[in-house]
């Protein structure tokens, strides 16, 4: 089967660099790939170029866009005339590029008759650690919004799927996680889709996206290649396999940017941090990630990578609490305007944030959860971050599940807040679990006894003075809140 979803695959788990050619009938688009990260992306479709993507994004008026053929030059990107201009910022620029990448290749998904080829090239120069554009989440979101396929079937059915990494195996929903544990390398999908009550349809395209994130290997397919440092391999198929806690998906995701990450980075510090700071970032890291934070079972199965962490944590620590080592350290690493430290980490979350926002006004819920999937991984400390995508979860049937787990996780961070539990409990009102729903909406007045669209949800919910429906999508979430008590 040629379709993207694979070749992705192949390509960042292999770590190609080259282009990835995509043709059907008159459509045409070219993916530029470095050290198997995407860097740059070249389309002839009207609705994927510069000028309109900056034009939905509205970063430039509706006059400039109106004109926009006036601002093509000779062998000049429009995108960098705009800039020149001043028409538009170089953040600007920077947010439409990405989700140029990101329109272009997930529009690729739902084709499965296209002519794909890959081909390989010198290096363009890139480096792929400053690639904003995650390749697994492209895969994770292009095959859940596509439509079901026989395709998949055809191209999955009678061949043994086999444990393999569980990197990504934290994007994977609750029930997906309940269909991974019936893989056993032994049964073929149709006798593992007897063992299960879901639709064949949903199941198919569950086990397609196993295979493309590289948590499942199929007998007689190619491994996934591991990375150059076996450390970070993570336990085969043979051993036991069980949900990957949230806990260690951070311990795994740090440890999967630790190479592309700088000392002050992997402690989360700006430049310019104080030896306190230095010192209170450190002890803040070890409360997270020191060895002995972790469950004994969970500690012994992933000893090796929280080794690791913790292990980077430390030395990060020892060199920066040094003056000399420190001065050494920075003089080594060369100027630091030319690095991503903590502080831009912040800033492109928020920038991810306000994308997703604007996104999720427009009523454009599937594309706003591509941009607040990587504000919260960028930053896991925020429930704005997490309500909002909650929200937009809520609105597709493919992310329900998911949905309800980062409303819950909004909560937790701020369990003195009433949005989250309005927003959790009219997604169990809209899937009928009335007596959940009537307990997270008394929560929410306790925490604001005048919190109107709660009050009216609850009345609704107990025969009280109805007031006519509520919804957490008319309201502002993002205005006035209640602080939370001293």
């Amino acid at each position: 089967m040629n379709h993207i979803a694979i070749h992705l695959r192949d390509i960042f788990f292999n770590k190609k660099t080259g282009r990835l050619v995509y043709k059907r009938a008159d459509i045409a688009k070219y993916f530029f790939f470095e050290n198997g990260a995407i860097i740059q992306v070249k389309t002839n479709q009207p609705d994927e170029r510069i000028g309109e993507i900056l034009y939905k994004l509205e970063r430039i008026p509706n006059e400039a866009h109106a004109r926009i053929e006036e601002y093509i030059e000779p062998d000049k990107n429009i995108g960098e005339v705009l800039k020149t201009r001043g028409m538009v910022s170089e953040d600007d620029l920077a947010e439409a590029l990405d989700h140029q990448v990101r329109e272009s290749v997930l529009n690729a998904f739902g084709s499965f008759d296209a002519e794909i080829e890959f081909q390989t090239t010198e290096s363009f120069g890139a480096k792929a650690e400053e690639a904003r554009v995650s390749v697994p989440l492209l895969i994770e979101y292009g095959i859940r919004r596509m439509r079901p396929n026989p395709a998949l079937q055809a191209f999955l059915a009678g061949r043994t799927p086999v444990l393999a990494r569980k990197t990504y195996a934290y994007l994977l929903t609750a029930e997906e996680k309940d269909i991974l544990e019936k893989i056993d390398g032994k049964d073929t999908p149709d006798v593992i889709l007897r063992a299960l009550t879901i639709p064949p349809d949903q199941f198919w395209k569950s086990l397609y996206l196993f295979f493309c994130l590289g948590v499942v290997d199929l007998a007689g397919e190619a491994a996934v290649a591991p990375p150059p440092d076996p450390r970070t391999r993570l336990r085969s198929a043979r051993e036991s396999h069980s949900d990957v806690p949230q806990q260690i998906a951070e311990v795994l995701t740090l440890r999967d940017m630790l190479p592309s990450m700088t000392l002050y980075q992997i402690l989360d510090i700006p430049k310019t941090a104080s030896d306190e700071d230095i010192k209170k970032a450190y002890f803040q890291m070890a409360r997270r990630f020191h060895p002995d934070r972790f469950d004994r079972g969970m500690a012994a199965d992933f000893k090796p990578q929280i080794d690791e962490v913790f292990d980077s944590i430390t030395h990060a620590y020892r060199v920066l609490s040094n003056r000399d080592s420190r001065r050494t350290y920075d003089a080594k690493a060369g100027p630091v305007a030319a690095q991503e430290d903590a502080q831009d980490i912040l800033k492109k979350a928020d920038v991810r944030f306000r994308q997703g926002k604007t996104l999720h006004g427009q009523g454009r819920f599937d594309e706003a959860i591509t941009f607040l999937e990587e504000a919260v991984r960028m930053r896991r400390d925020k429930a704005d971050y997490y309500l909002l995508l909650a929200m937009c979860e809520s609105k597709l049937p493919a992310y329900i599940k998911k949905s309800e787990q980062d409303f819950l996780k909004a909560i937790e961070l701020e369990p003195w807040n009433p949005e989250g539990y309005v927003g959790l409990g009219l997604l169990y009102k809209t899937e009928g679990m009335q007596t959940r729903a009537i307990k997270l909406f008394e929560k929410a007045l306790e925490a604001d006894p005048d919190h109107t669209a709660a009050r009216e949800a609850l009345d609704d919910l107990t025969g009280g003075k109805k007031k006519g429906p509520a919804s957490i999508f008319k309201m502002d979430l993002f205005g006035s809140k209640k602080k939370k008590k001293k």
